[in-house]
């Protein structure tokens, strides 16, 4: 028996559990994998700050050879930047500068840091099932988690009780999945198709550590530019899920394509050399009904996954794991561990969820940084909160009614993520990585 046993040991895992080792909590986390191993998503936002200052992190990361990101940019598809989003400009703050990080270093990082404090970690350990006192967990209306089996690297399996159990699975979603919890967002269905170069271009001062957003010729997807240490940049697409996919040649074909239509993206890596193969993703973005039950929590992928246009993927990681730790330590010295106290966090969490995800949206749908600022400059600095990730306050609500007032007549409200489809009614989608052989980061 331990307090609480973690699956997963990426951010949102060793977030939740460092938390609560640090109130005295024991906890064993089982993450499947040997760290280093591969991850996408390597542009951290500003608020992420805030937690990795709880984790102790901070001074780890200030020494890092991690490249130091102080703003995003906007290029559209005629190739025209918008002026910087310098985070230091609207927020006059340490948490104003941070980090492009290969994520096999810093989840690795993340992990070692969870161990310093206190938390039992077992590698290559395959969690098959989640326990629950009313039987197995296939049931629709499971009762009380009482923890989880796991399977060794020889086959053998064990059960291993706790209080309660965190689901960090990422897109595995090991509970979402057993519970058939899961609807798919009606709207966000895209891919992308990505490698990394060395010797691309680069800024200079304080704009060398920039993510670039670049929109794509036909304005039906979007390119990332994430200059990284060791002079690599990693460079993908993203775009709708059946233009980047189907009717269309090999992943390789298919971005030398879109690098071509898109002048400010192949300028940029025309001197350069690519040092990876193609990786793809085939990405639906999603969410869980709930983000808790009684004795269980979901945080990070395992409770949702959303596009990944603003960087938010590692902040919400964060931000879900220390909310669920925090409910978790409370419900721990109250005796209670029934879904009530262990999800809290969630419709503050869902409602944080839902202003990126309306930015995220709002994009795709033509909104122009450029063109709001133009005729809203006043609200510069707040549509800015936002691409920093201050996501959990009604203060950045007054972006949206000026927002609606630049659109063209007969646009449509963008449906919510609940209006989407059950996983049971659409077998056929899932979310797929496609690694290359070779290198990677």
């Amino acid at each position: 028996m331990t307090d609480v046993v973690v699956i997963g040991g990426g951010p949102a895992g060793s977030a939740c559990s460092t938390l609560l080792a640090q109130q005295g909590v024991s906890v064993e986390l089982f993450e499947r994998e040997k760290f280093p191993r591969f991850h996408i998503g390597e542009s951290l936002i500003p608020e992420t700050y805030w937690v990795l200052k709880r984790l102790n992190m901070l001074p780890k990361m200030q020494r890092s050879h991690f490249v130091k990101k102080y703003s995003v940019q906007f290029v559209n598809a005629s190739g025209k930047l918008s002026a910087p989003f310098y985070f230091w400009d609207n927020k006059p703050h340490e948490c104003s500068q941070t980090w492009q990080v290969v994520r096999s270093e810093f989840d690795q990082m993340m992990l070692e840091n969870a161990r310093e404090h206190g938390v039992t970690v077992h590698e290559g350990i395959r969690v098959v099932d989640v326990l629950f006192d009313d039987g197995p967990s296939t049931s629709l209306r499971a009762g009380r988690a009482v923890g989880v089996t796991i399977q060794e690297p020889g086959g053998a399996r064990r059960d291993v009780h706790a209080k309660v159990v965190v689901d960090a699975s990422g897109q595995a979603g090991l509970i979402q999945n057993r519970l058939r919890l899961r609807v798919w967002d009606p709207v966000l269905n895209k891919g992308a198709i990505w490698t990394y170069w060395e010797g691309a271009y680069r800024d200079t001062g304080r704009d060398e550590g920039a993510t670039m957003v670049l929109q794509t010729a036909n304005r039906n997807g979007w390119f990332w530019y994430i200059p990284q240490h060791d002079n690599i940049v990693s460079v993908g697409v993203v775009a709708p899920f059946d233009y980047l996919f189907k009717n269309r040649g090999s992943y390789e074909d298919t971005y030398r394509e879109e690098v071509e239509r898109c002048t400010a993206v192949r300028d940029r890596v025309a001197s350069a050399r690519r040092v990876t193969g193609y990786f793809a993703t085939k990405d639906y973005s999603y969410r869980a009904t709930q983000v808790a039950g009684d004795g269980w929590v979901m945080i990070g992928d395992a409770w949702g996954f959303l596009d990944p246009l603003y960087s938010s993927g590692v902040l919400l990681a964060l931000r879900s794991g220390e909310m669920a730790a925090d409910a978790i330590v409370e419900g721990l010295a109250k005796g209670d561990m029934s879904a009530a106290q262990l999800g809290k966090w969630g419709p503050l969490f869902n409602e944080g969820v839902d202003r990126m995800r309306r930015l995220v949206c709002e994009y795709y749908d033509g909104f122009s940084f450029g063109n709001f600022v133009r005729h809203y400059p006043d609200l510069q600095g707040t549509v800015t909160d936002l691409l920093i990730g201050d996501l959990f306050n009604t203060r950045v609500d007054k972006v949206w009614k000026p927002m609606e007032s630049l659109y063209p007549p007969g646009k449509t409200p963008i449906p919510s993520w609940n209006a989407g489809t059950p996983q049971d009614a659409a077998p056929q989608k899932s979310n797929e990585l496609v690694l290359p052989d070779g290198r990677k980061p």
